[in-house]
């Protein structure tokens, strides 16, 4: 179906007009360009057309306060009502900001990624000395597990994910959990499809990489095919010129470990991890599992503050009670640390994996928050689509535009990488996020979801799940088969991503010769137009006796008691100024417009 959009005289869209019965629209105090359009089902753009109308310069990401939101909601045929104060005191339960003086040192979290059979397991069985790759189902991950150990008298938290995506998966649902990523790569093999697509899951994480080249105990092992393989990836390691750390290990025999837990270390020093153990906990649910005898079971990191049995927490949509705290040896604990996984018995339901929690004051404040919550479910998760994307650009909110690319065969992928690239300017550039051969699969989804990136497919085709988690992500997959098609639409999006320059182009000047009051409704100056023309929907900068003590909008301009557009040169008419009153006599008015150039 294609929407009509009318104009008006000047040739710009027309805004819509007020339904007959106005929807009820709830709105909190503040709220950002782009979410308000998302809560109306509007475009980001005719929102923003309707802020520059009323002379305000807005963004997506810009918030707006209730006032304004409820001015422009009429226009889309809503009537905007505040959202209940106890709802809105539910959210702000905790907060980020944290006071310098309260952080100590906290362990690192490590996660441990790679190709399937490259021996990520063996290495963490090795390290904490204890069997878990025999418990696995042919030796192949099968969960998510988070565990600790000690090196040195320091604690190292490590993440064992079943994969990349799972990794990626988390930090698209906003855990931020790792602080360190070790790419394990095996030195008879070397860097396979899957090392690939891990890598560039780790750069878009933007967390420091270690790499450890493992099984250095087979007789073909090659650990310098390995180097020259990572140099191909853009990773140059220490001993090449480069900053990413090396270690050949063997996860059989534990050779290397030690040196590799103490780069860990050191990389963790160097990053300054620290978090307040003494507020009240946060963190990110790892893994939610529901036990037979003991009822929904969540295995948790807390980030910062300490979680205690006794705790009331919420995890997304769910709450409940802490009733018991389970370490990774499976003994209770009656409180745990930050960088401490635990499990924890008590919630109503299973969260879900990437879930953040916190703990709250009462059962009262968890119920309200998962209420507000599950209001909010039905709102799109973060995503970008390509119109979308342009917006930001356009409003200087992002210098690329970053890609995922997935083609037919490898040649394709080649050419289109090369084509990409040339169409970078000094001002806006392609960042290609991964780029492979092959169908479009939930692991590429969650990639663009996390990055905020578009998927662009050549002669290829979607996985089964994949269409349905772009949609659930609103990550936007574009297929083409003819690559000048493809190109053409990087090309025209590249050319918003050039951040424009706001210009002032003076309309014209107008000094004030009388002022009137129109009761509740504030007061008007008389103006003599001396130069050039006023328009209504210009900007006004009003100066007395030389120095300027207002700008903003114009909020009305008249000739008599007539609305009108604009009044030229030596003629005289009425203007209101939104937000203020204080006009007299001898004022000067000078009107603008902002006009964008490249």
């Amino acid at each position: 179906m294609v929407k009509q959009q009318t104009t008006d005289e000047s040739g710009e869209a027309a805004p819509r007009r007020p339904a007959a019965k106005y929807r009820q629209l709830k709105v909190p105090q503040t709220v950002t360009v782009g979410a308000l359009a998302e809560l109306m089902g509007v475009s980001t753009i005719e929102l923003i057309k309707q802020l520059m109308r009323g002379g305000i310069m807005a963004n997506v990401t810009q918030g707006i306060d209730f006032d304004t939101a409820a001015a422009l909601a009429p226009i889309f045929g809503f009537r905007a009502v505040p959202v209940e104060p106890s709802a809105v005191k539910a959210v702000n339960v905790s907060s980020d900001e944290e006071d310098p003086s309260l952080l100590q040192p906290r362990p690192p979290v490590v996660a441990i990624l790679g190709h399937v059979d490259h021996g990520k397991t063996t290495i963490l069985d090795a390290i904490r000395t204890t069997r878990v790759a025999e418990r696995e189902v042919g030796g192949i991950t099968q969960h998510i597990g988070a565990y600790q150990t000690t090196h040195n008298g320091k604690k190292i938290t490590f993440l064992d994910t079943p994969g990349h995506e799972a990794f990626t998966a988390m930090r698209a649902r906003g855990a931020q959990v790792t602080d360190i990523a070790v790419l394990v790569v095996a030195a008879d093999d070397g860097i396979m499809p899957q090392t690939v697509e891990a890598i560039a899951h780790i750069k878009a994480a933007n967390v420091p990489i270690i790499v450890a080249i493992n099984k250095m105990d087979l007789p073909d092992a090659d650990p310098d095919k390995v180097k020259r393989q990572l140099s191909e990836q853009d990773m140059l390691i220490e001993e090449w010129g480069g900053e990413v750390i090396a270690v050949p290990v063997s996860g059989k025999t534990g050779d290397g470990l030690g040196d590799l837990m103490e780069n860990m270390l050191i990389v963790a020093e160097v990053a300054e991890l620290r978090a307040n153990p003494d507020r009240t906990a946060t963190g990110v649910v790892v893994e939610a599992k529901l036990d037979k005898t003991r009822g929904p079971a969540a295995t948790v990191l807390v980030k910062s503050g300490t979680l205690a049995v006794g705790d009331h927490i919420v995890a997304g949509t769910t709450r409940g009670k802490v009733k018991a705290l389970i370490n990774d040896l499976g003994k209770r604990v009656k409180q745990a640390e930050p960088s401490m996984p635990v499990e924890v018995l008590g919630l109503n339901q299973l969260p879900q994996a990437g879930d953040a929690f916190l703990v709250v004051e009462n059962e009262r404040t968890g119920r309200l928050l998962v209420e507000q919550r599950q209001r909010e479910e039905g709102a799109p998760r973060t995503g970008v689509t390509l119109e979308e994307m342009v917006t930001q650009i356009r409003m200087g909110e992002v210098k690329d535009l970053p890609v995922v690319i997935k083609a037919d065969v490898q040649g394709s992928v080649e050419a289109i990488r090369d084509s990409l690239v040339q169409l970078n300017t000094e001002k806006s550039q392609v960042s290609i996020i991964h780029s492979a051969s092959g169908a479009v699969t939930e692991g590429d989804v969650f990639l663009a979801s996390a990055s905020h990136a578009i998927i662009l497919g050549f002669n290829t085709r979607l996985e089964v799940g994949a269409r349905q988690a772009a949609e659930q992500a609103r990550v936007e997959i574009r297929l083409y088969n003819v690559i000048y098609n493809l190109l053409e639409d990087v090309q025209s999006t590249l050319e918003g991503l050039i951040e424009p320059t706001a210009v002032e182009v003076v309309e014209g000047h107008a000094t004030v010769r009388a002022v009137f009051s129109q009761g509740n409704r504030g007061k008007v100056a008389g103006l003599y137009v001396n130069d050039g023309r006023v328009v209504r929907n210009g900007m006004a900068r009003l100066s007395r006796n030389g120095q300027v003590i207002h700008e903003g909008p114009i909020a009305s301009l008249r000739h008599f008691k007539e609305n009108v557009r604009e009044m030229g040169a030596q003629t005289e008419c009425g203007m209101a100024l939104e937000g203020f009153n204080d006009f007299e006599e001898e004022d000067v008015i000078e009107v603008y417009r902002l006009e964008r150039s490249k």
